[in-house]
């Protein structure tokens, strides 16, 4: 059977009706400019959203049991989509808060990306630069250049290294063969880097001192072997020797 828009439109508008019984609450929708363009973030939101609305629409509206055993069956319904909705986008390390400037970064696996895999750890005992970047994300691009000369620039003053939040591990690669980028970049497809470092915009970079406790984070692309950058990193890490 092929259904119009204007019946799904229907569904909607009766299922939120019907789920006003069950306590529920409007989800309101992320601006494109805190999220980077990042789809997936519209994923996690509308995904669960539309699953519930029509979950929600097949429980208030079928043929169900009626009376107590019939609201019974709806509440256990509603209790099930919503596990199941929002079960994986809030599994694991995505229940753990955004790290804050102040705080230490938590050691976790970090997946190789254009080299061997490692953990956060393995780059304590000298100050660490971390640029979360996507292939799709103009700005990263831009700035990555900049990024690279730093790193040839300061060598041994402290590491850099690139977190990349691609959906698909061959972009990134592809990205990363057609720039010639030479240090570690890492691949973050299941995003828990992402949310650990609060990267609600991209690019965002991340400066970490010698001991792990995060000194700034700085949004937006920068030239990052420029006279400004220069100041910033003096200021945090101490001066070149």
């Amino acid at each position: 059977m092929i259904v119009s828009i204007e019946q799904h439109v229907n569904w909607i508008g009766d299922a939120i009706d019907c789920m006003r019984g069950h306590g529920h609450s409007t989800i309101e929708a992320v601006p494109e400019a805190e999220v980077g363009g990042n789809r997936r973030v519209w994923g996690r939101i509308a995904g669960p959203w539309f699953l519930l609305v029509y979950m929600n629409h097949f429980l208030c509206r079928r043929a169900l049991p009626q009376g107590r055993a019939g609201l019974m069956f709806r509440f256990l319904g509603v209790i099930f989509v919503l596990v199941l909705s929002t079960g994986g986008a809030y599994a694991g390390d995505s229940r753990r808060q955004p790290v804050a400037v102040g705080d230490i970064l938590p050691d976790v696996p970090l997946r190789g990306l254009n080299g061997p895999s490692s953990r956060t750890e393995a780059f304590r005992g000298r100050p660490l630069i971390i640029n979360v970047w996507a292939s799709w994300c103009g700005p990263c691009r831009q700035e990555m250049a900049s990024l690279e000369r730093l790193a040839w620039q300061d060598t041994g003053r402290f590491s850099v290294i690139g977190i990349s939040t691609d959906d698909h591990a061959v972009r990134a690669r592809a990205f990363l063969a057609g720039s010639r980028a030479t240090i570690a970049h890492f691949i973050d497809e299941q995003l828990r880097l992402e949310r650990l470092l609060g990267a609600e915009r991209l690019p965002l970079t991340v400066l970490v001192d010698s001991q792990g406790r995060v000194l700034e984070k700085v949004y937006g692309a920068r030239e990052w072997d420029g006279e400004q950058a220069s100041r910033l990193l003096e200021r945090l890490f101490g001066p070149a020797p």
